[in-house]
């Protein structure tokens, strides 16, 4: 089960590198979104060399060792670029490159020293996990310990960073953040506990089963909790912009009604005459906006045309959608037979405050209107 978690992990982390590094040669000079990419790499290749047929098999090219040594080098370049995120988010250009050089410098230190363990250490012990390596040689403790006071320092530093931002920010992107600074929190205190079984373990102590425990499920709970976190505003706008696709496919649709006879009436005024391509409208959430303002547009300008005749018919401008859906076939008639257009004109359907979406609210009422006349009339023709 373990496994294929992970499998399914490091999966879903090489098809985000992909695509972040497919953005970043878009724009090359963009430094947020190369430190984004770079993290994503690198926590898609830690996740790999996770596991055990890849680590093997670096094991077996390079030497017993490797693969846990690199594996822990990414880790720590993974958070080094995560710090780097806000870095670059926050800073001017020139100082946040600054800053991001003397960073570096704790990060080349601690793989220097892992480098330097790892060769110090005998080959038969060389490579094992955290859990069951023998901290009791000092290489290997040094190791563990040197790789977890720089992941302590860095989630401390992106966990300051996500605070401030938290404080000054608005929902949804504040409720982001505040989770994230949770899971860096625990982040922080998981790996607390951790050189702590280091250390106890190294001093040849039994370590409390409260320490093991408490460690182990603070980053159980971290790691989904800093993927919720950093990804929840962009759910929430993703969300937000699905019901507000939801909302124009239905008004596009409540509106046909009325669409279709003005459309028969004035077909030489459809915007249709804009080339577009109609598989990606599609597939794609802007087709249906596309469409939805079309439509109102259309609507509104039939309407435009049309009342003349409906003020002719005395409809006024305040009239309900009721009676002007009642009055509208019949100025559709006398439009299509009276060459001479009427010189009074009326504004109808108008929407109590200045705003498209309001437009469109008053055209939908007017189209169901239209559409409920129409089937009253059908469904009890005269004898």
């Amino acid at each position: 089960m373990a496994v294929t978690r992970s499998l399914i992990t490091a999966a879903i982390l090489h098809l985000a590198a992909l695509w972040k590094l497919l953005q970043l040669s878009r724009a090359p000079r963009d430094l947020t979104l190369r430190a984004i990419a770079l993290c994503v790499t690198c926590t898609a290749a830690t996740i790999t060399l996770g596991l055990d047929t890849w680590a093997g098999l670096v094991d077996h090219l390079t030497g017993l060792g490797t693969a846990r040594l690199v594996q822990n080098m990414l880790l720590l370049a993974a958070v080094y670029w995560l710090m780097c995120v806000y870095l670059f988010s926050a800073e001017e250009r020139q100082t946040a490159s600054r800053r991001a050089r003397w960073e570096a410098l704790p990060l080349a230190l601690a793989i220097a020293v892992l480098v330097t363990t790892t060769l110090t250490t005998p080959d038969n012990i060389r490579g094992r996990g955290f859990a069951t390596a023998d901290m009791t040689r000092t290489p290997v403790a040094v190791f563990y310990v040197t790789a977890l006071l720089y992941l302590v320092y860095a989630f401390a530093a992106a966990l300051r960073w996500t605070w401030r931002y938290a404080r000054i920010s608005l929902r949804p992107l504040a409720t982001g953040l505040w989770l994230t600074a949770g899971a860096l929190a625990a982040l922080v205190a998981a790996n607390v506990g951790r050189i702590a079984i280091d250390v106890t373990r190294w001093c040849g102590a039994h370590v409390p089963g409260w320490l093991n425990s408490g460690s182990h499920i603070l980053l159980a709970l971290a790691i989904p909790l800093f993927v919720v976190g950093v990804s929840y505003s962009s759910i929430a706008m993703r969300v937000a912009s699905a019901r507000i696709w939801s909302q124009h496919r239905r008004a596009y649709r409540r509106m046909r009604p009325l669409w279709e006879a003005l459309h028969d009436a004035f077909p030489q005024h459809a915007l249709n005459r804009v080339p577009t391509s109609g598989w990606r409208d599609r597939l794609f959430l802007r087709g249906t906006h596309y469409r939805y303002y079309r439509r109102a547009l259309e609507c509104r300008d039939g309407l435009v045309h049309l009342s003349p005749y409906l003020a002719q018919l005395g409809v006024g401008q305040d009239a309900p959608p009721e009676v002007l859906a009642s009055h509208l076939r019949s100025a559709l008639r006398t439009q299509a037979v009276d060459e001479a257009e009427p010189a009074r004109a009326v504004a109808v359907a108008q929407p109590g405050e200045d705003s498209l979406d309001a437009d469109v609210q008053q055209l939908v009422l007017l189209s169901q209107a239209l559409n409920s006349q129409s089937s009253a009339h059908n469904n009890h023709p005269p004898r």
